[in-house]
């Protein structure tokens, strides 16, 4: 399998101590939202996006498409964790390769979430499609996501410029397939 869209979806719901990472539903829909439209979870993303804008947009049942996980604590959607494959990539290193993203709600911040959560898609990627090597970009100011790519296992690459900021990125080796 060379693409994440050969992978059976949706997995089982993937169980971790305190998360649950699925597929996304329609009650989720406000939390998505909530996401686009924060200006602290847009702060390195170019900004949130107007409310009136996303309302209108985003569909009533969230797409669902391989890689993009739900991440829910306690019944409730807190964040989205998506693997999906770098196409069209500005740099070289990333291109064709899957591509690590998160977002988290605020009030979700500061316990550990988004490194257990992100851990948890990264172990199921190691089932799903052994061998496969993740990038992550983030700009080199958001010092959060710098601690937690070095958590989970990502090593810089190279740095660069592009919407007027500094960029990170990292790639994490691949896991060897068993056998």
């Amino acid at each position: 399998m060379d693409d994440l869209g050969t992978v059976s979806w949706p997995p089982a719901p993937l169980r971790t101590e305190r998360l649950v990472l699925r597929a996304p539903e329609t009650r989720d829909r406000a939390a998505f939202v909530e996401l686009l439209t924060s200006p602290e979870v847009n702060t390195y993303l170019g900004g949130p996006r107007p409310r009136d804008e996303v309302e209108r947009e985003l569909p009533e049942a969230p797409e669902q498409w391989p890689g993009s996980f739900a991440v829910e604590l306690d019944g409730a959607m807190i964040g989205q964790v998506l693997l999906r494959r770098a196409t069209g990539h500005r740099r070289p290193a990333a291109a064709g390769k899957l591509d690590l993203g998160y977002l988290f709600l605020p009030r979700a911040w500061g316990a550990g979430y988004a490194a257990e959560a992100c851990a948890a898609a990264l172990d199921w990627l190691d089932g799903a499609l052994p061998g496969e090597p993740v990038v992550l970009t983030t700009q080199s100011a958001n010092t959060a996501s710098m601690r937690l790519a070095a958590k989970l296992g990502f090593t810089e690459v190279e740095r660069f410029e592009a919407w007027d900021a500094e960029q990170w990125l990292g790639l994490r080796s691949p896991v060897p397939p068993a056998g």
